[in-house]
């Protein structure tokens, strides 16, 4: 699995401390598309590894980089709220 990019840190960042109306009116086809196929699949695995007890390794990723637990979560209920399924 690999390292996140500073791409993906800063998308989750985003998500995570970001009002997810502000977010809905100004996100384009493109960055929509991206939220869900490529920041999607890391906050679904995210999800899993929290609930599921799967072992992923996202969480220790997210701590690698800075990203608390309390941001993984207001990520996905951002992305949530964005429409991105993350079950």
């Amino acid at each position: 699995m690999a390292e996140l990019s500073l791409e993906e840190i800063e998308f989750i960042k985003i998500l995570a401390n970001s009002d997810s109306t502000i977010l809905q009116n100004s996100m384009n086809e493109a960055t929509r598309h991206k939220l869900d196929a490529q920041i999607g699949v890391i906050l679904r695995e995210y999800y899993k590894e929290n609930t599921q007890d799967l072992k992923t390794g996202w969480k220790e990723k997210f701590t690698k980089v800075g990203i608390t637990e309390d941001d993984g979560k207001a990520a996905i209920a951002c992305a949530r709220r964005l429409g991105i399924d993350i079950s």
